[in-house]
């Protein structure tokens, strides 16, 4: 079960949406407030890190969803961030919005991806793997949805147990 946490004024509906189309179980938790350390007057935009330390407040797999521009030390911005081999998550929906393809189909990839993390995955050189890392759209455009068979088989007992 992952449970997604919602911060600030993210639209439910796109909640609901990303909560439909994932393959894994999910529960929305109540939404909460955008933390306001995290946000960075000089840059405009959130520090993740700050959002994975609020998201621990809450139990089981979690995985935040904020439509602010979210960042990372040494990167101008991330699609998400993930404790590695942990239980929390975030994913901001703030760039998924722009270009061809569809901003759900988009969601879920960094939604898979950052769990993929959690359960101990790191960045896989396949271009059309869910966990290869995205620099922008068009690397998010271009891979699955979901695991390549090398990286399914490293996590294949974890994923089955947050299968719907």
């Amino acid at each position: 079960m992952i449970k997604i946490l919602p911060f600030g004024d993210i639209d439910t509906a796109d909640i609901k949406a990303l909560c439909d189309n994932l393959p894994f179980k999910t529960e929305i938790a109540d939404r909460i407030e955008i933390p306001e350390k995290a946000y960075d007057s000089e840059r405009n935009q959130y520090l993740a890190e700050y959002f994975i330390e609020e998201a621990k407040r809450f139990d089981g797999r979690v995985l935040g969803v904020t439509d602010v521009d979210l960042y990372t030390y040494g990167l101008n911005f991330i699609f998400g961030e993930a404790e590695m081999n942990g239980r929390i998550a975030v994913i901001s929906i703030f760039r998924l919005r722009n270009g061809k393809k569809t901003f759900v189909e988009r969601m879920v990839k960094e939604a898979v991806h950052e769990i993929g993390h959690t359960i101990g995955l790191i960045h896989c050189q396949n271009p059309l793997c869910v966990m290869h890392f995205s620099n922008c759209l068009t690397d998010t455009d271009i891979k699955n949805a979901w695991y390549c068979p090398k990286c399914e088989r490293l996590v294949k007992s974890e994923i089955e147990g947050l299968m719907k």
